[in-house]
Parts: C-alpha cells; sequence; structure tokens
C-alpha cells in the first residue's frame, strides 16, 4: 500500500501479507507517513467502505472519501457530493505507475519481506527525487 500527497509523491509504504484486510492497513499506513501532518482528506476505492473505519478516521481527522458497495445494507454515510473528489484518484495511480517502473519492485524474488519494503523506500526516495 501507498499512501501519497495530492501531487502523488508517496508519503507512506506498507508491506503486509496478502491475506491481510486492506481496511486493516489504512491506519497504521497513516502512522507510518513520512510527515507529521495529517491529511484532512483520504481517497480509497470501495474496499475501504467500512463504517468502523469511517468513524476511527473521523476521530483523528480524516475524512474518508470512497464509493460506498453496490452491496451496502446499512443506511449510506456520505452523500455524491465529496465523491466528485474521487474523480482525482488518478494521481494515486499515476504514482503505482511510476513505482511498477522498477521491475524489481513488480515481479517480488526477495524472500525476506523487509528487504521487499526497503526497495520499495528507495523506489520512492528515486520517484521523488525525479519529481522535485
Amino acid at each position: 500500500m501507498v499512501l501519497t500527497d495530492a501531487q502523488g509523491l508517496p508519503l507512506a509504504t506498507e508491506v503486509e501479507a496478502a491475506n491481510v484486510a486492506e481496511v486493516n492497513l489504512i491506519e497504521p499506513l497513516l502512522d507510518e507517513a513520512v510527515t507529521s501532518h495529517v491529511p484532512s482528506r483520504l481517497v480509497y476505492d470501495k474496499a475501504a467502505d467500512c463504517d468502523a473505519l469511517r468513524d476511527r478516521l473521523a476521530e483523528r481527522g480524516v475524512d474518508l472519501i470512497c464509493p460506498h458497495r453496490k452491496n451496502r445494507v446499512r443506511k449510506k454515510k456520505q452523500d455524491g457530493r465529496k465523491l466528485r473528489r474521487y474523480r482525482r484518484r488518478w494521481t494515486v495511480e499515476r504514482s503505482i505507475a511510476w513505482l511498477h517502473a522498477f521491475k524489481r519492485l513488480v515481479v517480488r524474488n526477495e524472500f525476506y519481506a523487509h528487504l521487499y519494503h526497503g526497495f520499495i523506500k528507495l523506489a520512492c526516495m528515486i520517484v521523488c527525487f525525479r519529481r522535485l
């Protein structure tokens, strides 16, 4: 998982096993950000549509902007006005594409997760230096 700013520069990365739900990785990702600034809005995809996560992030002062799932049973907590910001999600997808330019990250050959995480951080630094 990658946390980026509005321009697409990576601020934090998280590496976990594939069997961990993405909803559980969002808060540790915010804790690992390289800046002390907490974003006021977090744009995410439908995987983060969880009322408990929305409440926990609201306590931290973060507004979660993500579309609701089609099979949602409970009443919607977010109206369509905030989803206009969801159109800017392409900046996150672009930064992921920048990281996929490094072949070592696309195909994981490292056995140890801490080595892979180190290569991701190195790629994020290279991307930041190229953009600045």
